[in-house]
């Protein structure tokens, strides 16, 4: 029989009664769920009805009583969020990344801390306090940032770069707060980071290599079973071993769990592990969240709510005004450097995990790590608000720089084609559509691009599609065809998707990179995938036997020849009943018409 009077029960049922209620009723309202979880948190929490238990011993069965008790919870939920973020990128995408994070993010992080340290300096703190908390206070929220901001965005992608560099440092600065403690043992604190460090190479050098070696095997004998559950387990293992291993030598788990994630990445099993583990990470995230909404204090944020005010403004305008800086130094367009920096703005769960280590090392006192702990959970209740500050701030500077398109070019889409991507490839699709006096309408996340294109004539809007309200805003329903040219294939096929799972008769015809490429396309629902690689080849090859002389005729033969090999190479990739067929859309008047039949 269920015992409703334990603890641990009665904080899971409260936990999941949450998010049941918050996630439908604020989608409801598109307001983001961040801020309902952390409303339940301070609702239900020890500041809240819990607070009321003592007197109204009812209220025990809706509110938590244990705070601490469900913080694991949450920590494994920053572990799953770090992991499915790791299965959306690569090594090379990371590699191509470096400058950002370890330039833009480093600079950022200690810019940033630097001018908050030097703040707190003069307001009375030692110089190991003011260090540490200006440090802990320049780190910002990868929970809530990353789920707002995505990754393949302009935004998304330098938030990304900046968070994992503090997630990367957040160690460093924990031994650098135990060396500045009065009571460290001289040279005992540096020796103990560098003997971290080294550990931490050496451990993260034999995830790779491990991993590489024993993930595939793994994974097809789960695959194999036709087991979700094994499948799930298999995922749950690799993330926990990972984190427990780079634990173990001191470094954060979650940058165990973002190896993990890597590593899945590079097999052909990282779309299956990504569907199967979304909703613990959003439930576990969620858990998080309620977590800092327990942090939050309302009787001491009404008797002291002009220095919160203050202290959180000052905050958020430091880290805003470096980030906005540093990114437009870095070359990223004004409207993304303010969004990015607007967004980045607030402290960061692990600011809270920092200030524990500056107080337990003597470096702040107990009454000021309360302060910067609520200006901190103040602080993350905001991040949602200062997402939407930030994206309408940008959308005022690229209006006021001309860089943006009125809604009435979204007409255009009416009986259309939608070209999404204007470097040369989309420019060249456009050309050949106003030349048949076809409408279309180019969109492209380039500013430079787009305004390079106004200037030639084309109708092009600016706009980022990893943003579900731009994709809802092109009407692909009313649209002819939607013809996708970016060279970021894993872009390309997640909108692919999700496109199809709404237009299920649309013609999309996507650039592929090669061959593997165009059969993912092709299983996630795009009509034609036209390797780009491939088809310059046949060009090419083209060319040179007719200037070695061979007869235009054979020549042709031979090209249809080697392109039939590579659709039932495409075929047995894709793993198709059918081979891929070149469909001609007439895109005036009339409907689709088949050209080629399977070979």
């Amino acid at each position: 029989m269920l015992n409703l009077g334990n603890s641990g029960l009665s904080d899971t049922l409260v936990i999941l009664g949450a998010a049941g209620l918050v996630i439908p009723a604020f989608a409801r309202f598109r307001i983001s769920p961040v801020i309902g979880f952390i409303l339940v948190g301070a609702l239900v929490g020890p500041f809240g009805l819990g607070s009321l238990v003592p007197t109204n011993p009812w209220l025990y069965h809706i509110t938590i009583s244990d705070a601490h008790a469900i913080e694991p919870f949450a920590e494994f939920g920053i572990i799953l969020l770090l992991f499915s973020i790791g299965l959306e990128l690569s090594f090379k995408r990371l590699w191509s990344m470096r400058t950002l994070v370890f330039g833009v993010g480093a600079a950022e992080l200690l810019g940033a801390g630097l001018i908050l340290a030097a703040v707190l300096y003069l307001t009375g703190l030692s110089t190991g306090g003011a260090i540490g908390l200006g440090l802990a206070l320049a780190l910002s929220s990868t929970a809530i940032v990353l789920p707002i901001a995505g990754t393949t965005s302009a935004v998304g992608r330098s938030a990304f770069a900046m968070l994992l560099f503090e997630d990367l440092a957040l160690v460093p600065i924990i031994f650098l707060l135990g060396a500045l403690a009065p009571a460290a043992g001289g040279e005992a604190g540096w020796v103990k980071l560098a003997s971290t460090l080294g550990f931490g190479i050496v451990t993260v050098a034999i995830l790779f290599i491990g991993g590489r070696m024993l993930l595939p095997r793994m994974f097809a004998q789960a695959a194999r079973t036709k087991s979700p559950e094994l499948f799930l387990a298999a995922s749950l293992l690799v993330v926990i071993v990972a984190s427990l291993a780079t634990s173990a030598v001191g470094l954060s788990p979650i940058v165990g769990a973002l190896i993990a994630g890597l590593l899945i990445a590079e097999t052909e099993y990282h779309g299956e592990v990504e569907a199967i583990t979304a909703p613990f990470k959003g439930l576990a995230l969620g858990v998080f969240l309620i977590t800092v909404g327990m942090r939050l204090d309302l009787d001491f944020i009404v008797h002291n709510w002009a220095p919160l005010l203050g202290a959180s403004l000052l905050v958020m305008v430091v880290k805003a005004a470096v980030t906005t800086g540093l990114l437009r130094l870095s070359g990223a367009r004004a409207g993304t450097a303010a969004e990015a920096g607007v967004l980045m703005a607030s402290p960061s769960e692990t600011t809270l995990i920092v200030l524990g280590v500056a107080g337990a090392a003597g470096l702040i006192s107990p009454s000021t790590g309360a302060f910067w702990t609520t200006v901190t959970a103040i602080g993350l209740t905001a991040t949602p608000l200062l997402a939407k500050a930030g994206r309408a701030f940008a959308q005022l500077i690229e209006r006021t720089k001309g860089e943006e398109t009125p809604d009435a070019a979204l007409e255009e889409v009416q009986n259309g084609t939608v070209v999404i991507g204007f470097g040369r490839v989309g420019r060249t699709v456009a050309d050949m559509l106003r030349r048949h006096n076809l409408p279309y309408l180019g969109v492209d996340a380039d500013i430079d691009n787009v305004n390079a294109a106004r200037r030639g004539g084309y109708n092009v809007l600016f706009g980022d599609v990893t943003r579900s309200e731009l994709v809802d805003k092109l009407n692909l329903g009313h649209a002819k065809a939607l013809v996708l040219t970016m060279d970021d294939p894993v872009l390309t096929v997640r909108l692919t998707r999700r496109v199809r799972g709404w237009v299920p008769n649309l013609p999309i015809i996507a650039r592929a990179r090669d061959t593997a490429h165009a059969a993912e396309l092709y299983r996630a629902g795009a009509t034609e995938a036209v390797p780009e690689a491939l088809e310059s080849s046949l060009q090419l090859s083209e060319v040179v036997l007719v200037d070695l002389g061979m007869a235009v005729g054979p020549v042709i033969a031979s090209i249809h020849e080697k392109r039939d090999e590579m659709r039932k190479k495409i075929k047995d990739v894709a793993g198709m009943d059918r081979e891929p067929r070149f469909r001609r859309v007439r895109l005036g008047k009339g409907d689709t018409e088949e050209a080629d039949a399977p070979a």
